[in-house]
């Protein structure tokens, strides 16, 4: 039987959102290092004053919804 099938929706919602959150911010971070001209760059474009706010939510929005799908996915539809 499959293991997530047991799990929660949220349990499975947040495991799933974390992973992704963590993958997409340092793989967008590093992204930015090397097309921006290093760390003062990236923190220009990501963590100045007027964007860093942005940035933050939007990682945020994007790994809810992709826990939330995710978890849907293999909670009510994989078999």
């Amino acid at each position: 039987m499959n293991t997530y099938k047991n799990s929660s929706f949220l349990k499975l919602t947040i495991r799933f959102g974390l992973v992704f959150l963590v993958v997409v911010t340092s793989i967008k971070i590093i992204f930015s290092i090397f097309t921006n001209g290093g760390i003062s760059g990236m923190v220009a474009q990501y963590f100045s004053a007027s964007t860093w706010e942005q940035f933050v939510r939007m990682q945020l929005l994007m790994s809810a919804l992709y826990g939330a799908l995710m978890a849907g996915y293999y909670k009510f539809i994989k078999k």
